[in-house]
């Protein structure tokens, strides 16, 4: 599909986003057509139990056969339904679609043959291989309801979601590669089932030749030797409103939220979102770099591009280092990407290993039509340098692990409109994205606000957390009533472009990850010597943000505050993991704090990130900050600009 940037599409966005809001369930029945239906639903949207809205009620369908059996079925099974480039061994594998189907079917037998049923939890916790995703598509095949924990996370993280998710099974692989180092997965899953409470009773283990692990007796099971023990399993039909899968983000507790996706709402959304947000068709190749762990990783890396028939690559590697920062354009070059969708933070990377885009010319990208960005804002000069030098299209798009798919965006198959840097564009039709200031009225245009959406939300969202209706609630619908609270402040400017400008609490974003300052504080303040701690989002040139701690420490301490601050980052690194990016901590006497008590954690980000800043009228003692801009200092902040 070409831009839709011609004469004709002139208007285009406006009457679509105009008639979701004006007739959404007339909408969104008629991108529910481009689905396959075992039954038809009795109610497009169900309102009958808000804030709890429900899409296609009534209705039953199978995922994984929308994304893989009806392709087959209808003679496209010799397309490539996936290709597998692993920079890190070199290795090259692809699938088509009957392949793909028959490889997926085969694993929903040996999971039925260890135990699983419809409705039962599997948590997978894989490297970037096409295991992953079959594991994934196998759960949707039998009504299962998976829940994907990146590779990354340390081994007590993963212990909360197999307490939350109570799995019979999990998928796992022996190691997972980094550049110049091999992680042995196996050991991290065993001390999670240590420390876990709700302990699956089967493992099924991928045993790479990297690093082979060994099995535990009764409990786990090789992946060959499961699959070779079975038959191929047939679709189970699900309803639409059945939960498709949990994936846990981190919550300002600590305690990580279980985003629930559903069947029926999900696979309409995305198949809608493949042509008229990304604009691509059947057959064509569209890559996300990102991580099946997260968010885009199920929705652009399995489920989109396979619900609509196009070719998904699944890339282990990074953009750079693996080999050099010509390593997506090898990629993009190598399997004829139309599409492309990744993270700033990448383009930051490679802008800073090859600033002159000279790696870039070393390839043909003749197909290369568009590149998308999302994980967290596009800082413009970044934005402008990939312009610059692909030439191309470079949409900064927004949207959450809640919303399963983009809030605002450039909608390149419906009316490509105007860039504004800094801005993901407007909202996608079916959402109603408004901005709200302090008193909880709309805001005037470029006045900043909290940026909200209006219920009900369209399908593909969530309609609340895993076993915890309250809490989903509390979390994103009690401050604003009728809206979804993102989380994000922002403005709207008078044209209807969306700014997304900040967080408004302490979960921080660092490389498009989001991470929560709490749980990092909670880890902190287990550290024997350690008193009170503050973790505070400091902004960074490559990972858009990165933890910094500022430590106190308790009375009488003998040891040195270096030492000190040595253990406490390795200790963020064992219990949470390397995703942290916890490399920074320094110690101070005290924490700045109102008189009632809170530590004034976005005061201290202004002084580490250098903007003006003002006392809180409500500080308890002024004096202090002085000390901290000093503590700040002999770590490094602000940065030099």
């Amino acid at each position: 599909m070409s831009i839709a940037n011609s004469p004709a599409a002139k208007g285009r966005y406006d009457a679509l986003h105009r008639r979701s809001r004006e007739d959404p369930e007339g909408f969104w029945g008629e991108a529910a057509d481009g689905i396959d239906w075992i039954r038809r639903w009795d109610k497009v949207l169900d309102a009958a139990n808000p804030p709890f809205y429900r899409w296609f009620a009534g209705g039953m369908l199978n995922t994984c056969y929308n994304c893989l059996d009806r392709h087959v079925e209808r003679g496209r099974g010799d397309r490539i339904a996936l290709i597998y480039d692993s920079a890190m061994t070199g290795r090259t594998e692809r699938f088509t679609y009957v392949e793909l189907r028959d490889r997926v079917a085969r694993f929903a037998g040996a999971l039925r043959a260890n135990g699983v049923a419809k409705g039962d939890r599997v948590v997978i916790y894989m490297p970037m291989v096409p295991e992953a995703a079959i594991a994934m598509l196998a759960c949707a095949r039998i009504g299962a309801v998976h829940s994907v924990v990146f590779g990354g996370f340390a081994a007590p993280e993963l212990a909360t979601r197999l307490d939350d998710a109570k799995p019979k099974l999990v998928v796992s692989a022996s190691c997972g590669l980094e550049p110049g180092r091999v992680i042995a997965y196996k050991p991290l899953l065993d001390h999670a089932i240590e420390l876990a409470r709700a302990k699956p009773a089967r493992c099924i283990i991928l045993q790479r030749p990297q690093a082979e692990a060994s099995l535990t007796a009764g409990r786990d099971v090789d992946w060959e030797a499961a699959v070779a023990a079975v038959s191929p399993t047939e679709c189970v039909p699900v309803a639409a409103t059945d939960p498709l899968y949990v994936l846990y983000t981190s919550g300002t507790t600590g305690q990580p939220k279980g985003i629930v996706r559903d069947n029926g709402g999900h696979a309409v959304a995305l198949k809608w979102s493949m042509s008229n947000i990304y604009g691509v068709e059947p057959d064509e190749v569209f890559w996300a770099a990102s991580d099946v762990g997260w968010v885009v990783g199920h929705s652009y890396i399995v489920y989109g591009p396979l619900l609509h028939g196009c070719t998904s690559v699944m890339y282990e590697g990074k953009p750079v280092g693996t080999p050099d920062a010509g390593a997506f354009w090898r990629v993009i070059a190598q399997h004829g990407v139309s599409t492309f969708f990744t993270a700033p933070t990448a383009f930051r990377a490679i802008k800073r290993d090859d600033p002159d885009g000279r790696l870039i010319r070393d390839y043909d990208l003749r197909s290369f039509r568009a590149l998308f960005l999302a994980g967290e804002r596009s800082d413009p000069p970044t934005l402008e340098w990939a312009e610059a030098h692909l030439k191309v299209p470079v949409i900064d798009h927004w949207w959450q692990t809640e919303t399963g798919w983009p809030v605002a965006s450039d909608c390149l198959g419906i009316e490509f409109l105007p860039v504004k840097h800094g801005s993901p564009t407007k909202a996608v039709p079916g959402w109603d994205v408004q901005v709200l200031n302090l008193e909880g009225k709309p805001a005037k245009p470029g006045e900043i606000g909290a940026i909200v959406c209006k219920l009900p939300l369209p399908p593909g969202t969530l309609p609340t957390l895993w076993n915890a209706d309250a809490r989903y609630v509390e979390a994103y619908l009690r401050t604003y009533p009728g809206y979804y609270q993102t989380g994000d402040a922002g403005m709207i400017d008078e044209d209807g472009y969306i700014y997304v400008m900040a967080r408004t609490d302490d979960v921080i974003n660092v490389a498009g990850h989001r991470l929560s300052t709490g749980q990092m504080e909670e880890v902190l303040a287990a550290h024997p010597d350690v008193a009170e701690c503050a973790v505070i989002g400091v902004a960074d040139a490559l990972k858009g943000q990165v933890p910094l701690g500022l430590l106190v420490l308790k009375a009488g301490v003998g040891r040195t505050p270096g030492e000190i601050v040595r253990e406490t980052i390795d200790l963020v690194r064992e219990r949470i993991g390397p995703v942290a990016a916890f490399k920074t901590a320094t110690v101070v006497k005290r924490l700045p704090k109102t008189r009632s008590g809170k530590i004034l954690r976005g005061t201290m980000q202004r002084i580490a990130d250098g903007q003006a800043y003002k006392a809180p009228a409500t500080i308890d003692d002024p004096a202090i900050l002085p000390e901290i801009t000093e503590a700040l200092r002999d770590v490094g902040y602000p940065k030099p600009a």
